[in-house]
């Protein structure tokens, strides 16, 4: 799987709310009215990560997980990067 050029990404995260482009990732901010359910956030996305084999970058603060999406051993964003943005959005719900 190779990286996406950038007009096809912006393109795509049009489809998806909230989601941001820079740096050769995609990223976005959640936030939750208490700390745990951020953990809690957390372990199901981790669990989720595990099973399609694609793990993010993960930044947890007071109730807010920053999110962040590459491919490490392509350089950049991958089409496994955006499907896991979505299924990250689902856990969220």
């Amino acid at each position: 799987m190779s990286c996406l050029p950038d007009s096809i990404i912006r393109s795509k995260l049009r489809e998806l709310n909230g989601w941001e482009f820079e740096s050769n990732a995609i990223r976005k901010t959640f936030t939750f009215n208490r700390y745990m359910d951020g953990i809690s956030f957390v372990m199901k996305l981790a669990e989720k990560a595990e099973t399609a084999d694609h793990h993010p970058d993960i930044v947890i603060g007071w109730c807010r997980v920053e999110v962040s999406f590459t491919s490490h051993d392509k350089g950049g964003v991958t089409e496994k990067c955006l499907y896991m943005a979505k299924e990250t959005d689902k856990i969220k719900r």
